[in-house]
């Protein structure tokens, strides 16, 4: 059986890791081995933290929109519900908005909610 040697894929695999660690701080982002345990944690904490993203912007947009909410004598839950029996389809986040960069037209919702 012939001898492989593994120069060339072996390099390009360290390469990749090394691509992947740059910016990290002292051997984590020189040293192989460190650098390969640091982007294996790195990798699973990106993949983990683009699902939490999406919980902590909903939670933000809730709490704006119950701040608001609560400025025009509602709750959120109540303001929800009413929203849903008026038949007014607004999600989350465009409600934080308009509580944000509108609030007057968020409380002519909240006014035609009360009502």
């Amino acid at each position: 059986m012939a001898r492989v040697k593994r120069g060339n894929v072996a390099r390009k695999r360290r390469n990749k890791i090394l691509r992947l660690a740059r910016g990290f701080r002292g051997g984590n982002g020189t040293l192989f081995r460190t650098a390969n345990q640091r982007v294996m944690k790195a990798l699973c904490n990106a993949y983990r933290d683009r699902r939490r993203r999406k919980r902590d912007f909903r939670r933000l947009w809730i709490s704006r929109i119950n701040a608001a909410a609560r400025i025009n004598g509602l709750s959120y839950s109540k303001l929800m519900g009413g929203l849903k029996k008026a038949d007014i389809k607004i999600n989350r986040k465009m409600l934080s908005q308009l509580a944000l960069i509108d609030p007057q037209s968020f409380t002519n919702i909240a006014t035609s909610i009360k009502n």
